[in-house]
């Protein structure tokens, strides 16, 4: 996923200088760049439900990618992923800043009922080669209920969330990125768990 110009970020990091000093940040260069590996699938999937779009998301990812590259590489390792993940919530809400917007400029400049966008209806049919189509819908409603869920969480909730189930991130790294208080980072995943457990009652009881 990570960009031509992402890699040559990473290159940049790389100094002349005596030959010990060049190693060390040769072998500094290739741990960043396992690092962004590692952790590119993930943040994209993050960013993805945060904004919606699969471009959008792409874009905002290669982005903190290449800001930590830039900024950063010099730290160890440790304070990469806090980092990282600081960098890229602060994209993701100035990206839902300028959607709001451009929202706000559509509804502006859109006579009433007309140039309304509508999402195509899903589709949901089971696959009739599978051994159990039922169970197969069923995963695959719960799966959309609960992606559906999390696009709809409040943006902070949504951050905490991820950062703190799906990143494992501890409450103290999600403070770091998330640039708030561990209280807040508490009280938003708090609520967030509450609203999705309301939410997917019916298919995770």
């Amino acid at each position: 996923m990570a960009s031509l110009e992402l890699r040559l970020a990473v290159g940049l990091t790389v100094r002349p200088s005596a030959c010990g000093e060049r190693t060390e940040t040769l072998d500094q260069s290739q741990a960043l760049g396992q690092f962004l590996a590692g952790i590119e699938r993930r943040a994209y999937r993050m960013a993805q439900i945060a904004t919606g779009d699969a471009d959008e998301a792409l874009d905002l990812v290669q982005d903190a990618m290449l800001k930590l590259a830039e900024r950063y590489a010099d730290r160890t390792e440790e304070e990469w992923r806090p980092l990282f993940h600081r960098i890229l919530q602060s994209r993701i809400m100035d990206w839902h800043r300028r959607n709001k917007v451009r929202n706000r400029l559509r509804v502006w400049f859109t006579r009433s009922g007309e140039g309304e966008e509508r999402d195509d209806p899903m589709e949901n049919v089971p696959d009739t080669h599978a051994p159990d189509p039922a169970r197969q819908v069923a995963v695959k409603r719960a799966a959309e209920a609960l992606d559906q869920a999390l696009r709809d969480l409040p943006p902070r909730q949504q951050q905490a969330f991820l950062l703190r189930a799906w990143e494992e991130m501890d409450v103290a790294q999600t403070a770091l990125a998330m640039g708030c208080s561990e209280g807040s980072v508490k009280t938003h995943f708090s609520r967030a768990v509450h609203m999705l457990r309301k939410r997917l009652g019916d298919h995770w009881p």
